[in-house]
């Protein structure tokens, strides 16, 4: 059980320093690395939790996991950034120095939210919730600090590997409904994809301030 806890916990904590990185970067290319790697840990994480639970729905789900989100998506992630020549460091809506100060106070909320609340439950459960929490609150994050919208995709991805790592932390957690986010996530990225290409086709560029000068001089 004690090598349960510390394997569990270092995988979740290397997600949760992954996340953290992603508000330091203003560079796309690092975003995509930091998201490959936080998936790939994420597919480690779940693989070590169906050894853990002895549970084979846990090994279907890294499987999808680190085929899907570690492998397909950064490569997309890549030919798209590639393709529509996005090199420059992307705009943020506040320093870096501040959102990345605003990330540690998310993180003290996660913990101070989650462990009062799940007083009573297994502390692995609730220690992974309290770094699955931090994760998905990083993400959302990084998606409202950052102007440039594949910037905000990858947050939002991000995000969903906060709400997986929280599911297969969870013991009894069906394989069905991991599945469900799965399929979720990937149908919102081709919905994201198409939303990215349309903004270039009609603006000429990723970053969303000149479409919000737009809304304002409509009204």
């Amino acid at each position: 059980m004690t090598q349960d806890y510390a394997l569990a916990h270092l995988l979740g904590g290397l997600m949760l320093l992954c996340a953290f990185a992603l508000l330091s970067q203003r560079r796309l290319a690092a975003m995509i690395s930091l998201y490959e790697a936080e998936a790939f840990i994420l597919s480690g994480a779940a693989f070590w939790q169906g050894y853990a639970q002895h549970s084979a729905d846990l090994y279907l789900t890294g499987g999808i996991t680190l085929t899907i989100k570690a492998i397909l998506l950064p490569v997309a992630l890549r030919r798209i950034m590639h393709r529509l020549n996005l090199i420059r460091a992307v705009e943020t809506a506040m320093p870096v120095g501040v959102s990345m100060i605003l990330g540690v106070a998310l993180i003290g909320i996660a913990v101070l939210v989650v462990l009062p609340a799940t007083t009573g439950s297994l502390n692995l459960t609730r220690e992974d919730l309290a770094l699955a929490l931090s994760v998905v609150l990083l993400g959302l994050s990084v998606m409202t600090t950052r102007r440039n919208a594949l910037a905000q995709v990858i947050g939002f991805l991000s995000t969903e590997n906060g709400l997986v790592l929280a599911a297969i932390g969870m013991p009894g957690m069906p394989f069905v409904a991991e599945f469900s986010v799965a399929l979720l996530v990937l149908m919102a990225f081709l919905v994201l994809g198409v939303f990215v290409f349309r903004v270039r086709e009609h603006f000429d560029s990723l970053d969303l301030t000149g479409i919000e000068e737009i809304e304002k001089r409509g009204r």
